[in-house]
């Protein structure tokens, strides 16, 4: 899609936008680009990568009418939401890490050492595992009850084992941890699902202020909300967090630390999976990589 399209779209929705636009190829979905407007204001531009993420933009749209109403920091608020271009005014801070999309080099745009992070990403962790199930399910998001957790891994595990291959070592974890009984939780509550420091933006001074990419929210085991953390910031930061959660009056259980390790190492099963449903080979391989096939 050339800027000139995309211009075109952004028109017939009333927006205005100029030459100025930069693009982002990081996105697995999405491209993302950032655009200017004829009175000088930033928008954030999703273009899809695929023919068949209609239904996906329309699902992420009711999550963020759902999910604004309950949180205290920002969501993108979709003005333009369609087929081929989602667009929304760009919110105040950035992540707080990004990548660099050729060189892969990270960029910290938070001071690491604040002490400010973990609080507020607790409080925000809070907020959002609160939303009701009710509310959720009139949004016509799923929800998954405990015992839908295993038997999602389960069959995704023989899945990804069938169409890519999985070395011995990952599934001799896999099966231990779908074994572990202690590990599970008995409740479930609403997920982000994709949440690291990639999709949370912060002030410099680490204080959260926004979230960004929703698709994958849903009702589930919360522990996947805290995984992402514990890969960008190590263990006793995760550690520090759940305290921290548990303080606010977050509900956990008492393995919520390992449980959230484990979901953590099971990064390369929702990577083969996510290969399996898109059957893009770029993805395919790289999820065979990380799948340790072939080694």
């Amino acid at each position: 899609m050339t800027i000139r399209d995309i211009q075109k779209i952004a028109e017939e929705h009333g927006l205005l936008l100029t030459d100025e636009m930069k693009f982002n190829e990081m996105g697995i979905d999405f491209k993302v680009g950032f655009a200017t407007d004829k009175d000088e204001k930033q928008w954030v531009l999703r273009i899809p990568r695929r023919n068949d993420l209609g239904g996906q933009i329309e699902k992420e749209k009711r999550i963020l009418e759902l999910v604004k109403k309950h949180l205290s920091i920002q969501v993108p608020d979709w003005q333009i939401a369609t087929p081929a271009l989602v667009a929304y005014p760009l919110l105040k801070d950035k992540p707080a890490l990004t990548f660099d999309a050729i060189t892969y080099e990270v960029t910290w745009n938070m001071n690491q050492e604040s002490l400010n992070y973990v609080p507020s990403l607790a409080k925000t962790l809070l907020e959002l595992h609160r939303i009701g199930e009710k509310e959720v399910e009139e949004s016509g998001l799923k929800v998954m009850v405990p015992g839908d957790l295993r038997s999602e891994i389960a069959d995704r595990l023989q899945l990804v084992k069938s169409e890519l291959g999985i070395s011995t070592e990952l599934e001799t974890r896999y099966r231990k941890w779908l074994d572990n009984d202690g590990l599970w939780p008995d409740f479930t509550g609403f997920i982000h699902g994709d949440l690291y420091a990639g999709h949370v933006l912060t002030s410099w001074e680490g204080v959260v202020s926004g979230i960004i990419d929703w698709s994958t929210a849903h009702v589930s085991d919360i522990s996947q909300d805290f995984s992402g953390h514990v890969t960008v910031f190590g263990e006793d930061s995760l550690k520090a967090l759940i305290t921290e959660y548990e303080k606010q009056g977050g509900k956990v259980w008492d393995k919520l630390y390992e449980q959230t390790l484990e979901r953590a190492a099971a990064a390369p099963l929702a990577y083969g999976f996510f290969a399996v449903e898109t059957q893009d080979e770029t993805h395919i391989q790289g999820a065979k990589a990380q799948l340790g096939v072939g080694l």
